[in-house]
């Protein structure tokens, strides 16, 4: 075989790969979780880590069902966030409700679209977020990386503000009502697990 098959054989080895490996995870109708996030008051001072000052506005707990993930490689928000989630509780965990919601991602945000509103907008809004996910460490890091929409998570964490002396800061919303610019979640993850 010469090196032009096998660079073709390679490539198409590693496309099969990424489609198992990011493959969505299926489930039947019914709400999958119940329980709306847990924000308290924040129990820690500010993290030092590389350049960035963290700083915790709120210890932050969720389960939620994975409707999107997205991956960013570039920026300075990338290196401190290299994933999104857009997660949803209550019923937009549900398959029912989700298969008439068009759900995507980028640049930060998270966008839904419907022909006709399966629960009311009000709900969809408050039912899920696009969470940028600042992972506290390696092993946190490469479990985000994994992550699979369809999937349930959970996370422990903070909600966070972090800044650079040059006066870059990214600062996390700190209810799930808003919507729009500044309206995402900046979790600094300190464990999930992933079902």
């Amino acid at each position: 075989m010469n090196w032009k098959a096998l660079v073709v054989v390679a490539l198409v080895g590693w496309g099969a790969y990424q489609h198992f490996d990011q493959r969505a995870v299926h489930h039947g109708p019914g709400v999958l979780v119940e329980m709306s996030p847990v924000q308290q008051p924040a129990q820690q001072g500010a993290i030092v880590r590389g350049p960035y000052t963290i700083k915790p506005l709120a210890s932050f707990e969720i389960a939620a069902r994975v409707l999107s993930v997205e991956h960013y490689s570039m920026g300075r928000e990338a290196d401190l966030s290299p994933v999104d989630l857009a997660l949803g509780w209550g019923r937009m965990s549900d398959s029912e409700v989700l298969r008439k919601i068009d759900i995507t991602q980028g640049n930060r945000f998270y966008y839904w679209r419907v022909r006709d509103y399966p629960i009311p907008r009000e709900e969809i809004e408050n039912s899920s977020a696009n969470m940028h996910m600042v992972p506290a460490d390696a092993d946190v890091r490469g479990t985000l990386k994994s992550v699979r929409p369809g999937q349930i998570v959970t996370i422990k964490g903070s909600l966070i503000e972090a800044s650079v002396k040059d006066g870059w800061h990214w600062r996390s919303s700190l209810t799930r009502s808003d919507s729009g610019p500044g309206a995402c979640e900046l979790v600094y993850v300190t464990e999930i697990h992933v079902q």
